[in-house]
């Protein structure tokens, strides 16, 4: 038998495809995993067919398909009144997990340290692994915001890259102006890289603005900003994402990417030019769509045992469950699947070093029929 010396020896299957799988597994609801239970837009599905029939199966531009790359530039400039040049800094990926990868291993080198916040999403620490660089794991606020006290005494000589993630998974936090100012000065000062990923950035709640790096200008010359079409198109499955950054940044990264993918599929990618270009309602809709997706839950919870914690963006409600169980939070999401028919996420597997704070991560991404039966489920607990 070949034995193989793992170069991630503590990674196995995650957390996402082990609870999927047990709720399929128990026939349970599914609110683990981060995807809708609807679909995507008509046009968007009828256009991709139109590109497949009329035949753009071939390879695109390594860099994406130019069409797509111009919605890009043109969204940020509609959104964020940032220009970008569409042939030299925007990006298309195999998803915004490629884009994140690439952006990491385009210029961490080894024996760089990398400042990641816990609870962080969990394609961060082995990608920094991966690259011959030290995660550097701090713990986010009771209130899951940066101690911006707690980072400073954490950066170093090695420090290279911070990586944030605004709207946050998998608490639903956001980053203020204020934040960014303050990680933009740590940035400029100690001539670090920053990670930012947004592939939540339409999914903000209350009025609130997305404080995107493509809105702080000195801050964006030293960042990678990803973004993913899944999240926001509903289609998960494609994995389109995109990466932003200046051209310098950008050269590095497609060094990396062209190795990785080469290119995205597409007939996807110019069906999603056209839905920018026909449909940016989509996107502009977008939080008041997902707001009334969250407060159908919260209402649908009311009466439950459960806490609800403030969600400001996202789709992902964290619920404080203490008053209906003492287990751990691996052991009750596992029961609350094989018992009471209802998979969600344990927050624990998103940190480093193991805690417990009897919280659990529900996906309101669904219909009101499956929000209405899990509910039913939860508030008899």
């Amino acid at each position: 038998m070949v034995q193989v010396e793992s170069k991630l020896p503590d990674v196995g299957t995650t957390i996402f495809t082990t609870m999927s799988q047990l709720a399929q597994q128990h026939n349970a609801l599914n609110l683990s995993q981060g995807f809708p239970d609807f679909d995507g837009h008509p046009y968007l599905k009828q256009r991709v067919t139109h590109y497949i029939e009329q035949g753009l199966n071939q390879y695109c531009p390594m860099s994406g398909y130019p069409a797509l790359t111009a919605q890009i530039a043109l969204k940020t400039q509609q959104c964020y009144q940032r220009s970008v040049d569409a042939a030299s800094e925007v990006t298309v990926t195999s998803g915004a997990t490629e884009a994140l990868f690439a952006a990491i291993h385009a210029v961490v080198k080894a024996g760089d340290e990398v400042i990641v916040f816990d609870p962080a999403y969990d394609s961060y620490d082995p990608a920094i692994r991966l690259a011959g660089a030290t995660p550097v794991h701090i713990p986010l606020a009771e209130d899951f915001s940066i101690d911006f006290a707690l980072l400073d005494k954490h950066l170093t000589h090695k420090t290279s890259m911070i990586i944030i993630n605004s709207p946050h998974n998998p608490t639903g936090t956001v980053l203020s102006k204020a934040d960014m100012q303050q990680l933009e000065q740590r940035v400029i000062a100690e001539k670090l890289y920053l990670l930012s990923d947004e592939v939540y950035e339409h999914i903000i709640f209350d009025g609130e603005q997305h404080q995107s790096v493509n809105r702080f200008a000195e801050l964006a010359k030293r960042s990678f900003i990803v973004s993913s079409f899944g999240k926001t198109f509903h289609t998960t499955g494609w994995k389109v994402g995109y990466c932003i950054a200046p051209p310098a940044l950008t050269v590095e990264l497609r060094k990396v990417h062209q190795y990785l993918t080469f290119c995205t599929v597409t007939p996807i990618q110019a069906a999603l030019a056209d839905m920018l270009a026909q449909h940016p309602e989509h996107y502009q809709q977008l939080p008041e769509f997902y707001q009334q997706k969250r407060d159908y839950l919260r209402n649908a919870l009311v009466d439950s045992a459960f806490e609800l914690l403030p969600c400001k963006g996202t789709y992902f409600q964290l619920v404080r469950y203490n008053k209906v169980s003492n287990k751990s939070e691996l052991e009750f999401a596992r029961w609350m699947t094989e018992q009471v028919g209802v998979a969600s996420i344990p927050i624990s597997v998103f940190y480093k070093q193991l805690t417990e704070q009897h919280l659990v991560r529900l996906c309101f991404a669904k219909n009101e029929q499956t929000i209405d039966q899990a509910a039913e489920k939860l508030c008899q607990l």
